[in-house]
């Protein structure tokens, strides 16, 4: 009688541990949404991190969470105040988003304001090394992708895909580049609202070969 008892409270155990890892799945989404969607857009460095309390759960357990101070270089979209500090939980299976500190590594950087010099990150938030960003994507930064805030970008799962309105752009970098969520049109693609109300991709530097835009840069 105690074995089974044993193993059913192992497997309560083991279902708990997966839950935080569960909760934290992301649906791959384009930088443009990722920009859109955010509160707060920056280029900055992280000097320090600490653990620190943000108050209590339902149950009276203390919250923990990483406070990264921080250097912002840029701000591309959000408050008139500069962010001080970026907080995120404690580790990746709560969805946690880990920076190196030491002011030495450049980040993109998008969340969630909690307004007075503060933001907030999680692992599904776009968080990218400044390096790692093509000459189109930092371009964008500064004015495209807010120009196609109102379109609909759609990730096409696998071809055929089609758009369902004038004011969708087709995202095929996960159906054409197995899965990848850093392709071509991720890379070098904006979806741009026009003067009719519809939206296309607008092609920046290093373009896609594939033929699926109407418009570039001069």
């Amino acid at each position: 009688a105690a074995l089974p008892s044993l193993l059913a409270w192992l497997a309560v155990l083991l279902l708990g541990r997966a839950r935080p890892a569960d909760a934290c799945s992301c649906s791959p989404i384009h930088p443009q949404q990722a920009f859109c969607n955010a509160d707060v857009v920056i280029r900055a460095k992280a000097v320090s991190a600490k653990e620190v309390d943000s108050g209590n759960d339902i149950y009276g357990n203390p919250i923990k969470r990483i406070q990264y101070e921080i250097k912002q270089i840029k701000m591309f979209k959000g408050p008139d105040k500069d962010i001080e500090f970026i907080y995120t939980a404690p580790s990746t299976a709560v969805c946690g988003r880990l920076l190196d500190t030491g002011g030495k590594k450049e980040y993109l950087i998008a969340g969630k304001s909690e307004g007075n010099g503060k933001m907030h990150i999680t692992l599904c938030d776009l968080v990218s090394t400044w390096d790692s960003l093509s000459p189109t994507q930092k371009k964008s930064l500064n004015q495209r992708y807010q120009m196609g805030c109102e379109c609909k970008i759609s990730r096409c799962l696998s071809i055929p895909c089609f758009v369902s309105s004038s004011d969708e752009c087709l995202w095929t970098d996960w159906a054409m580049e197995k899965n990848n969520v850093d392709g071509r049109q991720a890379k070098h693609y904006a979806c741009i609202k026009r003067s009719d109300g519809s939206c296309a991709w607008y092609r920046g530097m290093a373009p896609p070969k594939q033929e699926f835009l109407d418009i570039e840069d001069p």
